[in-house]
């Protein structure tokens, strides 16, 4: 079951960093003008609503299964993100993103670096878990030949 969790969460974050990432590069392009502004807003709106769920279900599973730390640290961001949403924030308005790209860009920055520090231990917890899973598997085939001889 620990396995399972550690991957979904990995796999679910992987998206969510590789969603940033890429909210980074459509602004970096915006700041060179190889984008216009408004396909900037819509292409980066469209992302902003799915990672903020899969944010959220992640801190909500960690809060279900008992991992304290791991939802210690993530609550933080989904409640900012929720007093993004609620204040109506979320979205990125046309002129606000042509006046000041750095800003946004810088905060997604940011977000993206917290988003490393989480993904380096939840990979730290899945190669745990693969190694728990791997090393009981194995006790138990020895334990198996042991009772069959």
């Amino acid at each position: 079951m620990e396995l399972n969790l550690w991957a979904f969460c990995y796999l679910v974050h992987l998206a969510i960093m590789a969603s940033t990432y890429y909210q980074l590069v459509i602004l970096s392009d915006l700041e060179g003008d190889y984008i216009n502004i408004y396909d900037t807003a819509s292409l980066i709106n469209c992302m902003t609503a799915p990672e903020f769920i899969a944010q959220g279900i992640l801190s909500a599973i960690f809060l279900v299964t008992c991992h304290w730390f791991m939802f210690l640290m993530t609550v933080p961001l989904t409640c900012y993100h929720v007093r993004l949403f609620l204040k109506q924030q979320h979205l990125i308005d046309v002129t606000d993103a042509f006046r000041f790209p750095s800003a946004e860009k810088k905060f997604r920055l940011i977000k993206f670096g917290f988003y490393l520090v989480v993904f380096a231990i939840i990979t730290f917890r899945l190669a745990l878990s693969v190694f728990n899973f791997l090393s009981d598997e194995e006790y138990d085939l020895y334990l198996f030949q042991l009772s069959k001889s």
